[in-house]
C-alpha cells in the first residue's frame, strides 16, 4: 500500500509490480442540477478527478446507482448517458456497476486507474518556497444551493456547469508528462532509501511536489490536509483566487450550503486572515466544490513555466499562494 487513508489523500494507491500501481477511488451523490444528462456528466467528472489528483490515468469504472422503484427510467437512461459521455472523453471503460432501489436518486462511480509507483503525486510533499497553483474557480457549492432554491441566474448556472463538467484530464497530463525526473516521489521516499535506476525521467521537467483536488472540504479544507501531511504552512492571496460568476452574489443572498458551514466550523480555527480580506471571500474559501480544480505545489522557479503550459493546454491555472515553513497559524489569508 503506497497511499492509504492516513493523510486523507484523494485516492488509494496499491503497488502491483515495480512498474505498476493501482489508483482506486469511489464517489457518488444526489443531483445538484435539474438536467439528468448534465448530472451524469458532473458525477463522472467528479469521480474521475481523484485519479487525476494522484497523477494517475483512469482505466475502468463501475457505476453506482440509487433510483426510485417507480421513477422514470428515461431519466435514469439520461443520467447514465451523461456519465458515459465523460468516461469516453477520459478514455475510461465502464465495465459494469450496481443499482439499488432508493427513494432518493444517487449516482457516481468507483474508478480504477494506474500509475508508476515512483510517479505518485500525493497531498504530502509540499516544500517551503513552493508556489501554489489552482486550476479552476471557486463557487460551485453556493451556486448549486441557489439552483436547488430555484433562484440561480442562467449565467451562474452555465459557469458552474462548465466548471463541473470539465475534466481535470488536461491539467493532469501537463503536470505528469512534464513532471520532475530526478528522485522518487514523496510517497516512495518514505519507503525506500535508494532510488531505482530504472525510474522514469523527463526532459524540461517541472518540480511538482504535491497535488490534490479541491472538492467537498473546500479550498481551506484540502489545503489544511496538504499542509498537515507535508509539515508546512500555507499563505493564500485572496485577490488571486478565481471566483465563479454569481458565487459572491449567492453568498450575499444567504445561499450557503450545510457543507460550507461544516467545513468552516472544522477548519477555520487554523486560519488567520488579514483585516482587509472581504467577508464574502472568507466564506467562499470553505465552499464545498463538486469536480473542483487541482491545487498544485510546485517549485517557485517552475511556477511560471507550469502556469503557461497549463494555460496553453486550455487550463485557466493561476498562482494563488505559497508554501512556508511550519508555523502558526497553519494557513494565512492575505488580501
Amino acid at each position: 500500500m503506497l497511499v492509504g487513508f492516513d493523510h486523507a489523500d484523494d485516492a488509494g494507491v496499491y503497488q502491483l509490480t515495480p512498474e505498476t500501481a493501482l489508483v482506486q477511488t469511489v464517489d457518488f451523490f444526489t443531483p445538484i442540477v435539474d438536467d439528468p444528462y448534465t448530472f451524469g456528466q458532473i458525477a463522472a467528472t467528479n469521480s474521475l478527478s481523484d485519479v487525476y489528483a494522484m497523477g494517475g490515468k483512469p482505466l475502468t469504472a463501475l457505476a453506482l446507482v440509487c433510483f426510485p422503484e417507480k421513477g422514470d427510467l428515461e431519466i435514469l437512461e439520461r443520467i447514465l448517458a451523461g456519465g458515459l459521455s465523460k468516461m469516453i472523453e477520459a478514455g475510461c471503460t465502464v465495465v459494469g456497476g450496481h443499482s439499488i432501489r432508493d427513494e432518493e436518486t444517487k449516482f457516481g462511480y468507483s474508478v480504477t486507474g494506474v500509475i508508476h509507483p515512483q510517479r505518485v503525486l500525493a497531498n504530502q510533499g509540499a516544500r517551503p518556497g513552493d508556489s501554489l497553483l489552482f486550476t479552476k474557480a471557486l463557487g460551485t457549492g453556493v451556486i448549486s444551493t441557489a439552483i436547488k432554491k430555484g433562484v440561480a441566474k442562467q449565467g451562474w448556472i452555465a459557469a458552474a456547469v462548465k466548471s463541473m463538467t470539465t475534466l481535470n484530464k488536461a491539467a493532469a497530463e501537463v503536470i505528469t508528462v512534464a513532471r520532475v525526473g530526478t528522485g522518487v516521489s514523496p510517497v516512495q521516499a518514505e519507503r525506500s532509501s535508494a532510488v531505482d535506476d530504472k525510474r522514469p525521467t523527463t526532459n524540461d521537467a517541472f518540480a511538482v511536489h504535491a497535488l490534490t483536488d479541491v472538492t467537498g472540504f473546500g479550498l481551506i479544507g484540502h489545503a489544511r490536509e496538504m499542509a498537515l501531511a507535508s509539515n508546512v504552512s500555507l499563505v493564500f492571496q485572496s485577490a488571486c483566487i478565481p471566483v465563479l460568476e454569481g458565487a459572491l452574489d449567492c453568498i450575499h443572498a444567504g445561499h450557503i450550503p450545510g457543507g460550507l458551514k461544516a467545513n468552516r466550523e472544522f477548519a477555520e480555527c487554523m486560519v488567520e486572515y488579514d483585516a482587509s480580506v472581504p467577508a464574502d471571500i472568507r466564506t467562499l474559501l470553505y465552499d464545498p466544490q463538486t469536480a473542483g480544480g487541482l491545487l498544485i505545489s510546485v517549485s517557485a522557479q517552475d511556477a511560471g513555466p507550469l502556469t503557461h503550459a497549463l494555460q496553453a493546454a486550455g487550463v485557466p491555472a493561476v498562482e494563488i499562494g505559497q508554501v512556508l515553513p511550519p508555523a502558526e497559524p497553519l494557513i494565512r489569508v492575505t488580501s
